[in-house]
């Protein structure tokens, strides 16, 4: 009998294993189907980029499809050349960079600043402050950008300055909400046990509150830094000396001005366009791997 048991309980741990081998076979599948679908929808995605950069590098333009795939004997660098002559790429990235560079800072200290303020301390009117908060995002900034232009190029006299490009992008309303939320899920009982051992609200924010929310702040960079890097209409506005103007301003004025005198201005341009994008592609793909969740309960015992 108990041989019988055995060779019972055989057949049955058999067929138990033999189940998910044979439950395996569609999640295979599935799995491959979807890296299809995501390679092809990269392809997609990429091929725009690949199409400005292979655009940028022919000596003569080819608006065809065959454009794609060009002779590598029409392949020069020559349109970087005649753009950089014709505008400092070195210069127009510096400028971008602090310009960026500044908002980004301004953006991370007050946004870390009002979100700890709207989420863990208790003051009356903190409601109706966030409310206006949310109410500010839906104000477009074309709306603002001629009492602003008064106010920092006549009153406060920063025209032609790094200042006063950075000033009006400082305060991030979007930024206030993503750390107000993350900060709302950090456990009350961490910032309690450390005002109870003496710390002050400035030290809970560093020392607790700051390392808990990693990934919010890379994650305000990483969407601030796109903006202030692009932006055209706000720095063409305050700016008129050419040696302070970002380098998406540089290539608008170039469009306009002297493209069509190149020999190839459709790839000058798009050489332009590269050395601008350059750097955000880079950016995303050095911190794609920063995009991830943290287990803000961690801190907790129980």
């Amino acid at each position: 009998m108990s041989g019988t048991g055995s060779r019972a309980e055989a057949r049955k741990t058999t067929q138990t294993d033999a189940a998910p081998r044979r439950r395996g076979h569609p999640g295979r599948a599935g799995r491959i189907a979807r890296w299809i679908v995501l390679a092809v929808g990269a392809l997609v995605f990429l091929f725009p980029f690949y199409y400005m950069v292979i655009g940028s590098l022919q000596t003569e333009p080819d608006p065809t499809p065959a454009g794609a795939f060009p002779n590598p004997a029409n392949i020069t660098g020559q349109n970087y050349v005649q753009i950089n002559e014709r505008i400092s790429l070195l210069s127009g990235l510096v400028n971008s960079g602090i310009f960026t560079g500044g908002v980004i800072l301004c953006t991370v200290v007050f946004g870390v600043l009002a979100g700890y303020a709207l989420s863990v301390l208790y003051w009356r009117g903190r409601g109706v402050t966030f409310a206006i908060v949310l109410l500010v995002q839906i104000v477009p900034f074309q709306l603002l950008m001629i009492p602003l232009y008064v106010l920092i190029a006549r009153d406060y006299g920063l025209a032609d300055t790094h200042l006063g490009m950075i000033l009006p992008f400082a305060i991030n309303s979007a930024a206030v909400v993503i750390f107000r939320q993350y900060f709302l899920q950090v456990p009350r009982a961490l910032f309690d046990a450390a005002r109870i051992d003496g710390a002050s609200e400035l030290r809970v924010l560093w020392s607790v509150a700051l390392p808990l929310v990693r990934p919010a702040l890379l994650t305000v960079v990483l969407l601030t830094f796109i903006g202030p890097w692009n932006e055209f209409l706000w720095p063409f506005l305050i700016t008129k000396e050419p040696s302070m103007q970002p380098l998406a301003v540089s290539l608008a004025n170039y469009i306009t001005t002297v493209a069509a005198s190149a020999s190839n201005p459709f790839g000058a341009i798009l050489a332009g366009a590269v050395v601008l994008a350059i750097p955000a592609v880079a950016l995303f793909i050095i911190f794609q791997r920063q995009f991830q969740s943290t287990d803000i309960g961690s801190g907790v015992k129980g």
